[in-house]
């Protein structure tokens, strides 16, 4: 693979995606770009530039034509790589749709965004037949791939015009505390995010990394379709999110990227294979956390010898979740538990907490070499980053956006006037340049005596004492004390169940007395790592399930604080008579 090097290092100078991407598909030639685990579809990547052409030319058939937008519905398949990268090398701007979106929001967003062509699939057919849009195509390999053929596009003329203030994607933010906005996003910022990522985790040429993540989020289109454009390699695209997990297994990624509750799942899935089929490795972890807290806090290891006879023994641990062979292990999107970071670290898999934010493109990362736990690490080369008076993190450089579109109020309120982006986040950096956020700045709480609070914290403490606990409010703005609204993990409470021979919905387990007192046990060991200001003191377990897409969750699984406030207000008073 060394050959490949000199391609990926020109390929990270290249101004652009189509610039990069056309430097890499050449070197890597009949190696395979993209598979479909679902579908056993292989695309090398040969033929991943023949079909980008071809569908770029079926797009400027239907009048793409460079600034022009271009809506996708497409499920983590090829299909989406090849279409999205098609528009790109017309100068056009892809942007995805989260598949849980009803028809009306579809239309709105599509109107809003301005595009005359959507690209779905069949799967959607439904809902996308109702949305009104002049171009729908749902058989991009019939109605693109093979409309071009006689086009007359000058396709090398058409990429090589794309410049890097040239918008790539439009991102709607998850609007968690008012009406979402599209964010412009454009080639020099995910140029730049791309190669400050190489500079602090340098790849293997050949990675395989796997893509489950909507792509309507920036963390998956970053990570498995951006990065893979300039480094080359294979992308694993796992279109149902229920093979995840077997997609891990067979395909041994060597960088992988999720959001908390991946690896949440994850150290249950190993718990579970420990505490069931090899108990005794149960000592090998306390070896591990042991190391981990060590080096965590700067001192040496009791005893080496027996900490690298646990790493090895728990080798068989990481080759059951089909990590074994990773290189890089990232987490994104929401703050992650400590707990869970140190238990991967214990297993041999140093799990790093980067940061971004959609209107700044990769911005703090934790090195694999150096990872600091409960930071999200330090700002990538190029990178500025500064905590304002009031706390919030503030950040300058090529990593930005362009604004929110037709929006330049909103754009004016969060990049100012001498290119400081204002993140919203709450931040601390300590003597290392290690950066660790503590809470939203919109999401403080003051109690009626005054004290601030930060809700996630409060939340993180609860969470991490019980797998049962899906999702955790903390109520206390304005009030006399902390109380919370608690929603079970649908698996985990399916697991519960079948263990205590329980029967019902979840209505009928969210009140049963055994349920009740696993969340009573949890909220109590939540409380005893928290002040006595911040400690939970009244709650409710709600007779439902949370999804991402759903009222009170947005599609990046973030809390929708003002609906949940207002939707369950009756519930919420009752804890404070």
């Amino acid at each position: 693979m060394s050959d490949l090097r000199p391609a990926i290092d020109a390929a990270l100078r290249a101004p652009t995606l189509v610039a990069a991407f056309q430097t890499i598909a050449p070197a890597y030639g009949d190696r395979v770009a993209l598979r479909g685990f679902d579908t056993d579809e292989v695309v090398t990547w040969a033929r991943y530039a023949r079909r980008v052409e071809a569908a770029a030319r079926g797009l400027h058939a239907l009048g793409v034509r460079p600034g022009d937008p271009v809506a996708l519905l497409l499920r983590n398949r090829p299909l989406f790589h090849v279409v999205d990268l098609a528009a790109l090398h017309l100068g056009a701007i892809p942007f995805s749709l989260y598949h849980t979106e009803p028809a009306e929001q579809l239309t709105e967003l599509v109107a809003n965004a301005g595009a005359r062509v959507l690209v779905g699939e069949e799967h959607f057919g439904e809902r996308l037949r109702a949305v009104s849009v002049e171009h729908l195509v749902l058989d991009a390999e019939r109605e693109l791939e093979a409309r071009g053929d006689g086009d007359d596009l000058d396709f090398e003329a058409a990429w090589r015009a794309v410049t890097p203030e040239h918008v790539a994607t439009l991102v709607h933010t998850s609007g968690t505390t008012g009406a979402s906005k599209a964010v412009q996003i454009p080639h020099r910022a995910i140029m730049s995010g791309a190669s400050g990522a190489e500079a602090l985790a340098p790849s293997t040429p050949g990675q395989t990394t796997v893509s489950f993540l909507p792509n309507a989020h920036i963390s998956d289109r970053f990570m498995c379709h951006y990065m893979t454009m300039v480094l080359g390699g294979t992308t694993v695209c796992v279109a149902d999110h229920e093979h995840l997990w077997d997609a891990i297994a067979a395909t041994r990624p060597t960088r992988f990227h999720g959001v908390p509750r991946t690896f949440e799942k994850l150290a249950e899935q190993a718990k579970a294979y420990i505490s069931s089929e090899r108990p005794e490795l149960a000592a090998a972890v306390d070896v591990g956390l042991a190391r981990v807290r060590a080096q965590q806090s700067g001192e040496a290891v009791v005893d080496a010898e027996a900490a690298r006879a646990a790493d090895a023994a728990l080798a068989v641990v990481r080759e059951r979740l089909g990590l074994d062979a990773v290189q890089w292990l990232s987490v994104a999107a929401a703050p992650s538990s400590y707990a869970v970071l140190e238990y991967h670290h214990a297993l041999g898999l140093p799990l790093a907490e980067l940061w971004g934010m959609t209107e700044f493109m990769m911005a703090i990362m934790n090195p694999p070499a150096r990872i600091k736990l409960g930071t999200v690490g330090v700002p990538l080369p190029q990178v500025e980053a500064r905590v304002a008076e009031d706390g919030e993190l503030l950040l300058r450089g090529p990593n930005a956006c362009a604004g929110y579109r037709d929006d330049p109020r909103k754009t004016a309120e969060m990049l100012d006037a001498d290119g400081w982006v204002h993140s919203g986040d709450l931040a601390a950096v300590d003597e290392d340049g290690y950066v660790r956020i503590v809470g939203r700045k919109k999401e403080q709480m003051i109690n009626s005596s005054g004290k601030n609070m930060t809700p996630a914290k409060i939340e993180a403490a609860i969470l991490e004492a019980s797998p049962l606990l899906g999702w955790v409010v903390a109520i206390g703005d304005r009030r006399r004390f902390v109380s919370a609204l608690i929603v079970l993990d649908d698996a985990a409470l399916e697991a519960f169940a079948r263990e205590r021979g329980l029967d019902g919905d979840v209505a009928a387990l969210a009140a049963h007395p055994d349920v009740a007192a696993e969340v009573r046990r949890a909220i109590a060991a939540g409380n005893a790592h928290l002040a006595r200001v911040e400690q939970v003191r009244a709650w409710t377990v709600l007779p439902t399930h949370w999804r991402a897409g759903d009222d009170e969750v947005t599609n990046t699984h973030k809390l929708r604080r003002r609906v949940i406030d207002e939707k369950y207000a009756t519930v919420i008073e009752e804890h404070y008579r």
